[in-house]
């Protein structure tokens, strides 16, 4: 399979690199900063762009099977539009290529997932990521309304720990306290859904 990645340098999306390369996919990464994959980067073909740039989108995601985004924001809570401008460059370049299959990570507690939170979680939901989050929510949307194949994901905290393989996926699972899951095994399913069918059209919420 050919995916184009996006956040590929992230620490999410060096997890999906990975994971790609292992299964054997031809990995296209749109990068700001190609020194950012390290090692993986010999085995990556490395486009230099703007993941919030239609233009870059569309040049990388041409020939493509699918795409998949672990963009993030890092440790900053500021959201800056970095969702809602890659959000909608990413579904420009799809409809200019005809590219339908998009994997997209955003978080728990964003827009209808909100009201399934813990106490817990609301509370940073509601204050720390507020902005953050509404930034998330509006992109999210659009790619609901979009006439793509999409695959939202929404894990909950997330941990730099080794993949389990032994997380919860559903449309909803109930949450108690601060639940965690870790950027490898997030990054494992991406790479699952974005070969198969079945979490197309589909919110995955994703836990330990």
């Amino acid at each position: 399979m050919k995916l184009l990645i996006l956040g590929a340098t992230g620490p999410t999306g060096r997890h999906v690199v990975d994971a790609a390369l292992r299964s054997g996919d031809q990995v296209t990464a749109l990068v700001r900063n190609p020194a950012g994959l390290g090692e993986s980067a010999d085995r990556v073909t490395v486009l230099t762009g703007d993941a919030t740039s239609r233009s870059d989108v569309s040049g990388a995601l041409a020939g493509q099977d699918a795409l998949v985004s672990a963009l993030g924001r890092g440790r900053s809570v500021v959201a800056d539009g970095l969702f809602t401008r890659a959000s909608a460059a990413a579904l420009a370049a799809a409809e200019e290529t005809a590219v339908s299959r998009l994997v997209w990570l955003s978080s728990f507690g964003v827009g209808h997932t909100f009201p399934w939170s813990s106490l817990t979680q609301k509370l940073m939901y509601a204050t720390l990521l507020r902005s953050l989050y509404a930034d998330k929510e509006i992109a999210d949307d659009d790619i609901r309304s979009s006439g793509l194949d999409w695959t939202l994901v929404y894990p909950t905290r997330l941990t730099n720990g080794p993949a389990r393989g032994s997380y919860h996926a559903d449309d909803r699972l109930p949450m108690k306290g601060s639940p965690t899951i870790s950027r490898a095994d997030v990054a494992a399913f991406m790479h699952r859904a974005a070969h198969g069918s079945e979490w197309v059209h589909r919110t995955a919420v994703i836990s330990d």
